[in-house]
Formats: C-alpha cells, sequence, structure tokens
C-alpha cells in the first residue's frame, strides 16, 4: 500500500476522501470538530506540495436524498478558519458544475464537495457514480479511516478510476496503532466492551478471545451474557437470539484461560427516562421492574485493578448509560483507570471517546480513533474494505 509521500502530487488534482462526519447543532454549527482537525496533517502535506485538492464525505444518513440539515457548508467554512485559506464548496459531488470548479483549481487550492450520500450511488457503490466522482482526478486519498468498513464509491470504487491511490496520514496512524494491538501487543492486554449491542462485538471477542489477557465486559450487553448464565435480570436490555453464542463465547474464554470477567454489581433504575438511581445490587434476581443501567462500585474497583496492571489495552463502549449523568460513573471512572494505567490505551467509538473527554483525561490516552465501527471491525477482521481496496493497487 502507497503512502502519501510516495505521490507525486505537484500540479496534480487529488481527491481526498475525508471523514468529515462531525456532529452538528439545530443551528447547522459544528458542536465538536475532532474529525476535522485530524484531517489537517494529510491536506496540510498535499497543499504544501502543491497539491490541486478536491475533499469529500458523508454526513450523517440522508439516504440518497438532498437533505439541507445534513450539507457539508459549515464544515467548508470551519476547514477554511483551519487552513487559513479558502476552502471552494461545490453545490453537488458529480455533475457539470463540480468538474468546472475541479477543472478551475489551481496549485495550493480546496474545493470541499457537497456531502456523498446525497447520492444513492455512494452507498451503493455504484460504478457510474464512481466513475462520475472520478471525472478530472489524478490522484486518489483516502484519509478517511472511520468510513473505510464501508464499500462505498468513495472508499472502494473510485479506486477502478484513478490512476495512482494511497493511503494519508491519519490513515496510516490508526492502522499502524490497530494492528500493534493485534499482532504485537505488550502484556497484559485487556479489552474493554461495553454498549448495548453484543451483535456487532461478537466477532471482536471472537478475535480477541486469541490476543488478549482480559476481557472487561459492561454496557447493556453484559445482560444478555448474565441471563445466559441463568440470572434474572428484571426489565435490563437482553438479547434473547444471542444467548447461546454468549454461552459459547464464555466456554471458548475458559478453554483459552482468558478472563472473561461480567459485572459483580450493578446500578439499577425503573427506567432510562427516571434519570435516578433505584438500588444498587450485587444479588440476584433483580426485581423485575428494574434494569441495569450501570456497573456498580465493586465492578468498577475490580476492573480498576485489572486495569492499573495493564500494558496494552483496547476500549470500545460505555459501561452504562453513559448519556445519562446519573448513570455515567462507571464509565467515567474507567476512563481515568485507563488514563492513570499508563499502558499503551485505544479508545474507539464516540461514547468512549466523550467519556474520557468527560473525565478530562483526553490527554492520557494513547491514541483515540476516529472511527468506532471501522476500529471494531479492523479488530475482528483484521482489515478493512478500504483498506484491501488500496493494498490490491
Amino acid at each position: 500500500m502507497l503512502f502519501v509521500e510516495d505521490l507525486d502530487v505537484k500540479g496534480k488534482t487529488v481527491f481526498v476522501r475525508v471523514d468529515f462526519n462531525v456532529p452538528l447543532n439545530d443551528k447547522a454549527e459544528i458542536r465538536d470538530d475532532t474529525r476535522i482537525k485530524a484531517s489537517l496533517p494529510t491536506i496540510n502535506y498535499l497543499l504544501a506540495k502543491g497539491a490541486r485538492l478536491v475533499l469529500a464525505s458523508h454526513l450523517g444518513r440522508p439516504k440518497g436524498k438532498f437533505d439541507p440539515k445534513m450539507s457539508l457548508k459549515p464544515v467548508a467554512a470551519r476547514l477554511g478558519a483551519l487552513i487559513g485559506r479558502e476552502v471552494i464548496f461545490a453545490p453537488d459531488c458529480v455533475g457539470d458544475e463540480v468538474d468546472k470548479l475541479k477543472a478551475g483549481l489551481e496549485d495550493g487550492q480546496v474545493l470541499l464537495l457537497e456531502n456523498l450520500r446525497f447520492h444513492e450511488g455512494e452507498t451503493k457503490n455504484d460504478p457510474r457514480f464512481s466513475k462520475r466522482l472520478a471525472a478530472g482526478i489524478d490522484l486518489f486519498v483516502n484519509d478517511a479511516f472511520g468510513s473505510s468498513h464501508r464499500a462505498h464509491a468513495s472508499v472502494v470504487g473510485i479506486i477502478d478510476f484513478v490512476p495512482k491511490c494511497a493511503a494519508g496520514y491519519l490513515m496510516r496512524l490508526e492502522v499502524e496503532y490497530l494492528r500493534k494491538a493485534i499482532h504485537s501487543p505488550a502484556k497484559p492486554y485487556v479489552a474493554i466492551l461495553g454498549g448495548a449491542k453484543s451483535e456487532d462485538k461478537i466477532p471482536v471477542i471472537e478475535n480477541l478471545l486469541n490476543k488478549a489477557d482480559t476481557i472487561l465486559i459492561g454496557g447493556a450487553m453484559a445482560y444478555t451474557f448474565l441471563k445466559a448464565q441463568g440470572h434474572a435480570v428484571g426489565r435490563s436490555l437482553v438479547e434473547a437470539d444471542k444467548l447461546e453464542i454468549a454461552l459459547s463465547i464464555l466456554a471458548k474464554a475458559k478453554d483459552k484461560n482468558v478472563d472473561f470477567l461480567l459485572p459483580i454489581d450493578h446500578v439499577l433504575a425503573v427506567s432510562i427516562e427516571s434519570r435516578a438511581v433505584a438500588k444498587i445490587t450485587d444479588v440476584y434476581p433483580f426485581p423485575e421492574e428494574m434494569m441495569g443501567v450501570d456497573i456498580g462500585p465493586r465492578t468498577i474497583a475490580q476492573y480498576a485493578e485489572i486495569i492499573a496492571k495493564a500494558k496494552t489495552i483496547v476500549w470500545n463502549g460505555p459501561l452504562g448509560v453513559f448519556e445519562t449523568p446519573a448513570f455515567a460513573q462507571g464509565t467515567v471512572k474507567i476512563a481515568q483507570a485507563v488514563a492513570a494505567s499508563g499502558a499503551i490505551s485505544i479508545i474507539g467509538g464516540g461514547d468512549s471517546i466523550a467519556a474520557v473527554a468527560k473525565a478530562g483525561v483526553s490527554d492520557k490516552i494513547t491514541h483515540i480513533s476516529t472511527g468506532g465501527g471501522a476500529s471494531l471491525e479492523y479488530l475482528a477482521f483484521e482489515t478493512l474494505p478500504g483498506i484491501e481496496a488500496l493494498e490490491k493497487r
């Protein structure tokens, strides 16, 4: 796989797939520009080398139709402020007017295309749409790690229509950290997995059983494992169709001598909407009208003790209903423990990132991934469609 430094970019029109899928408020103002800033090393390098940049991203899920609430126009303004030069904003991502804007670029100029997902061809990886994106393009750079688990036109399809392709700095950084976590982690290696659904974590767990020394489980998916063990967990979220798989994973962990830990006490509430703790318990059954919403203090202490001894930590997913302050203590305390551990720490997923920010320890995390879903898929399968496409070239 080539990297951006391997390309001769001066005077060339370079299509850069970035991940500008940033959160906007009701006034279409950017609430967090982390993903824009993450792309700056690649953008600034290309501009310094005299490239003509065409930047492309999706934002939200407009389902193939124009939606002004998901326009990338606010991003153009923010990016311009960050790089100190005008960012030309295209009214669309393909078409005659866009082709003219591409052709009119001079060395060091930047054009940001409108939301790729305003066209169905993007998510369907339609070759005709890919070819339209590639019109007038000399080189392709993928710096959108957070989108590279999707085999979409701007990630995979466009590569068939561009002479030369490479990975950007962010893509390389993300892959380097994750590869190290997979292939040469410092031991003890601790994985922390939370979130609501076990389904998207199952392939990750299966792979981690061959890598990690300890796996710490939290979040709603813990209750699927606890239910599989025969515990009555009240109204806690349980994936009934995953109970057999949960038992299989527990058996595999035992066979492989991997410590697979589930919460030993729980914060209970009548409902998520109640926003109030009703009870903390370490016994079963749970009261029938209550549900688990966070890990309890004994679990926090147990997990923190293990984390303190770790040399490598990978974390994805909150350990409770993190959006509600009363149910966020477990996630925040674990974030603080990870930061204090001194381990190589890799965190992915929006809620996990928000947790370390809320705990004020973001600067003590080794690597914060820009792609939650992408990092999970890479940990599970050790590659992504976007990476495979670059490697084939």
